[in-house]
């Protein structure tokens, strides 16, 4: 019997050093556990890359399907122009300049993240949220601007001052820096704070000011230049935009093959364009409808729910931490909500209010928020009368802190469970109003789509039944099953119950 020889890479260790954690694992956050344990699941994953599709097309959809070319090359002087770039509007800029920017910013290294001072992944992209919405609340407000300076019944010396070319670029700045100066001061600090919110305030106002007013469109334009020779055209990979149609390409069954329709030079060779999943009866290429309507059903999901959870954890945190008569007074105002029967709603305001995105946003967040209002409360009625809690106000901490910095951490959980569901909640509820041809105006939809497989032509046309009823199926799901992973990941009864 022979002695094993001690490994030569084997340390030795003495207990004090044991004792103080020398070589032990870092151990993981709450949080990053409960991702490790979501991610594991092979249904997570695929929702995840459903859901991830869609945000891509959302983002990246104007410069994939479009039917302004990329290029355009006047064959006499060799003069290249991009009406693709000249026809983006504001949102499209500001959404393509953040997808570019978000996942080298999300996935840099620790020790370069360590340099903003945002090591943890988590903290990137809260910053990087915060970023996103002081954007798209730039874009926003200026174009709110942009519409009231230009409205027949503004006020007067409003639209003298919109005649001159420079107020564009002085009312884009003054509401880029209001909002910059209300980002500074909200979210978790870092080194380069000033820097990066400078930086999307310079995005944000440089679109809107670019990007003032709207652009009349004639898509033929190009059909003819490029008919007789006059511009060589480089078009992008799907040729077609959701609001560009024609009389004779109407209900074409999918992968087929249409020309250009140029009546005054029919004798010209045209070229040929290929509609992978057919048109419609309005002539509209169905696949580019289905990469456009992508942004509208995540951005209703995403931003109605954060307004819902927005507004229902801060209910629920003032009713479980006063309890008594304010409880009690604010509970009646959740169940007076619970009442209001949201799609019948959306339809009233739908004939009485502007048809647009924001609108449906601020209606579904401002009367679906008293779930997050509820299981709010039912945490904060847990967590009033723990120790930590009663230090901080024995510490003399404001009630601001101490509701959403010490208690809101440790009874959110349910809520972001919760938030899940209520995204899928708000697309159905999109393409249902989209559906009855109530959704916002000028907008693909997938319920729009949906609705002209049989409303339009009398007949059942299968490829506007399929393509979008599939994709609003998949779109639910994923978010379903990427509540019941998250749910399961930290609920502890139920992680023990799968083991």
């Amino acid at each position: 019997m022979s002695n094993a020889s001690p490994n030569k890479n084997e340390t030795t260790m003495s207990g004090i050093e044991a004792m103080r954690g020398v070589g032990a694992a870092r151990a993981k956050g709450f949080w990053a556990d409960a991702w490790d344990r979501v991610i594991v699941r092979f249904g997570a994953r695929l929702s995840l890359a459903w859901i991830g599709t869609i945000a891509f097309f959302a983002i990246f959809a104007p410069v994939i399907a479009n039917a302004h070319p990329m290029f355009r090359t006047n064959t006499a002087t060799g003069a290249v122009d991009s009406p693709l770039w000249t026809n983006l509007t504001s949102v499209d800029l500001v959404l393509l300049a953040g997808g570019l920017f978000a996942l080298p910013w999300y996935y840099m290294p620790a020790s370069w993240g360590a340099r903003f001072g945002l090591r943890e992944r988590g903290k990137r992209l809260g910053f990087l949220l915060l970023l996103a919405m002081q954007g798209g609340a730039t874009v926003v407000l200026a174009g709110g601007v942009s519409a009231w300076s230009q409205h027949s019944e503004s006020v007067q010396w409003i639209r003298d001052c919109a005649q001159s070319s420079a107020f564009p670029w002085i009312a884009s700045t003054v509401v880029g820096v209001l909002v910059a100066v209300i980002a500074s001061f909200i979210g978790a600090q870092c080194r380069a704070r000033l820097l990066l919110v400078g930086l999307a305030c310079v995005i944000a106002v440089s679109a809107s000011s670019t990007r003032w007013s709207d652009r009349l469109v004639d898509f033929d334009t190009y059909d003819e230049q490029e008919a007789i020779g006059e511009y060589s055209m480089v078009y992008t990979l799907i040729p077609f935009s959701p609001s560009f149609g024609r009389s004779d390409i109407y209900v074409k069954p999918p992968m087929t093959q249409v020309g250009e329709a140029v009546p005054a030079l029919a004798d010209r060779p045209i070229g040929q364009r290929t509609m992978f999943l057919g048109s419609d009866a309005l002539g509209k290429d169905v696949l580019a409808q289905m990469m456009w309507a992508c942004r509208l059903s995540i951005s209703i999901g995403l931003v109605s729910t954060g307004l819902s959870v927005l507004i229902g954890v801060t209910m629920g945190a003032i009713m479980g931490f006063f309890g008594g008569w304010v409880d009690l007074l604010l509970f009646r105002v959740v169940e007076i909500f619970m009442a209001i029967p949201v799609l019948f709603l959306l339809i009233v305001a739908a004939a009485v209010l502007p048809r647009n995105t924001y609108v449906m946003m601020g209606i579904i967040g401002c009367v679906t928020w008293t779930g997050a209002a509820r299981f709010t409360r039912a945490e904060f009625l847990k967590l009033r009368k723990q120790d930590f809690v009663q230090g901080a106000q024995a510490a003399g901490l404001p009630l601001r802190s101490i509701l959403f910095k010490h208690m809101l951490p440790n009874g959110v959980t349910p809520v972001l469970v919760d938030a899940s569901f209520a995204v899928a909640a708000a697309v159905i509820a999109e393409a249902t109003l989209s559906y009855l041809g109530l959704g916002p105006d000028g907008q693909a939809s997938w319920g729009k789509l949906l609705s002209s497989a049989t409303s339009t032509t009398g007949t059942f046309v299968w490829w506007l039944a399929i393509f979008p009823g599939f994709a609003i199926f998949l779109t639910v799901l994923s978010y379903n099953v990427l509540g019941e992973a998250m749910r399961d990941a930290i609920d502890p009864k139920l992680r023990k119950a799968a083991h």
